[in-house]
């Protein structure tokens, strides 16, 4: 029983320390801060790309990303909600808007990132996007 409750709380704290990691994440891509937002990645991070499709691998691949768009848009995503998944992803609800260089808004949504860990880091982020009901 006492190994149950130790699991327990071992899982709540390592969650809690991935929320942390996460806001800062969200916080330093926010402030186009590249270096410390990589920091926070497993060096071998799969991460997708929103904008031109495929996935990008590693450090280097990410920063150059991000580089291109930051040339031609202007994202901020803020999280709303971390949800943790049963086969141990956390799965965060994210406000994302996007505009262009000039102001207009291209984009104001509700989507989903999904993260995975490894060394206590980033390793992959997926984008699932909200269900057209329509």
């Amino acid at each position: 029983m006492w190994d149950i409750i130790i699991n327990d709380l071992i899982m709540k704290n390592v969650i809690s320390e991935q929320e942390v990691l996460l806001k800062q994440t969200y916080q330093h891509f926010n402030e186009r801060d590249i270096d410390a937002t990589l920091a926070m990645m497993h060096p071998e991070v799969d991460w997708p790309n929103g904008m031109e499709g495929g996935i990008e691998h590693g450090h280097e691949a990410v920063r150059n990303y991000w580089t291109r768009q930051w040339k031609v848009l202007d994202p901020h995503v803020d999280p709303v909600e971390f949800r943790s998944e049963s086969d141990g992803r956390i799965n965060i609800t994210v406000h994302q808007v996007v505009h262009d260089l000039e102001g207009n808004l291209l984009v104001d949504q509700i989507i989903h990132h999904i993260y995975t860990f490894e060394q206590g880091l980033i390793k992959t982020m997926e984008i699932q996007k909200p269900v057209d009901l329509e």
